[in-house]
């Protein structure tokens, strides 16, 4: 029913007080699969450099009594290397600001560094997980991960490796392919390549949409029947969707759902292959806060920065399945 006529009600009223939370809810995901995985290292220049070696191929090794000797020539190693990436997030805050009362106070000095810190620690990850070339000079970028990748591969149609390039000291970007939906026999691919090559996998980072896939593949009809009922006592049972790990015919890998590779269609479309032993991070200068920043005016000016790159040990003991229809079924 209506009220009842000249019923005064606050839509009317003009001093109620307001009500505002003290409570700021923040949804930032703030996990990086990737770079929480790998060991983190240092540098002491802005192009660190590394070698890699391998063994021959076996072959027949057969030979004559009395035989003389004779030499092989040695291979030398491979000398690679990456720059590194200037990463910086600032704030300023007027000094009126950051004294006012303030419901959850967020938008204060303490808790922009601490987001902002957040923010820089993403960014590495997007680093490692985007597509681009090493870059030198004034203005460096460290060699994405899609980068380095050229042994363990799968890609769509028309789809070419990059790779770190001798003569330039560069990574070369890769080439996109045809988009294709991600499936068990690409999975089975770059792990039996990865096999061949002495990878040890132990874990894909790859976008949610593809971790969804992933899942379908207990239906497989290779899969299926070693599948089981769940419950406890027979009192519950639990519908089981999900899977984290994939214990195939050359190793055992655990899929990690990479929200940062979800931020895009071009970030999505590469599941990458980790042994952790293969990767690590450089840092020159760690994360912190430039206490030198000038202050001019009356706000308090603020700096995060850091400068790291990315070291690929040997880029044989990783993979990619690329060119994947990453956000959905069909992009």
């Amino acid at each position: 029913m209506a009220a009842l006529a000249n019923t005064f009600t606050t839509n009317q009223a003009v001093g109620n007080r307001e009500e505002l939370s003290d409570v700021v809810s923040r949804i930032t995901p703030e996990d990086t699969p990737i770079y929480s995985l790998i060991e983190k290292g240092s540098t002491k220049s802005v192009h660190p450099e590394w070698e890699t070696d391998e063994l021959a191929a076996p072959a027949a090794n057969i030979k004559t009594e009395g035989d003389e000797y004779t030499f092989g020539a040695i291979s030398p190693p491979d000398r690679l290397g990456n720059y590194t990436q200037i990463l910086r997030k600032d704030w300023i805050i007027s000094a009126t600001q950051e004294v006012v009362s303030e419901a959850g106070n967020v938008q204060k000095r303490k808790y922009q560094k601490l987001k902002k810190g957040v923010e820089l620690r993403k960014d590495v990850e997007f680093a490692i997980v985007d597509t681009n070339a090493s870059v030198g000079g004034a203005t460096r970028e460290l060699g994405s991960l899609s980068t380095w990748i050229e042994t363990n591969v799968s890609r769509g149609a028309t789809g070419a490796n990059g790779g770190f390039d001798t003569p330039t000291g560069l990574t070369v970007a890769p080439t996109n392919g045809t988009q294709r939906a991600f499936t068990k026999t690409i999975l089975d691919s770059v792990m039996q390549q990865g096999f061949q090559n002495g990878a040890n996998f132990r874990h894909v980072s790859a976008s949610p949409y593809v971790k969804s896939v992933f899942v379908t593949f207990m239906s497989d009809s290779n899969v299926a029947p070693f599948r089981y009922a769940v419950s406890k006592g027979g009192e519950r049972n639990t519908i089981v969707a999900s899977a984290d790990y994939y214990e195939g015919p050359f190793g055992t890998v655990m899929i990690h759902p990479n929200r940062v590779q979800a931020g895009s269609a071009g970030l999505a479309r590469n599941a990458f292959f980790i042994d952790p032993e293969m990767l690590s991070f450089l840092w020159l200068r760690k994360i912190q806060e430039d206490k030198d920043v000038a202050k001019t005016g009356d706000a308090d000016k603020g700096v995060l920065i850091g400068e790291g790159t990315l070291k690929v040990h040997n880029e044989k003991g990783l993979g990619v399945a690329a060119d994947l229809f990453g956000l959905t079924a069909a992009s």
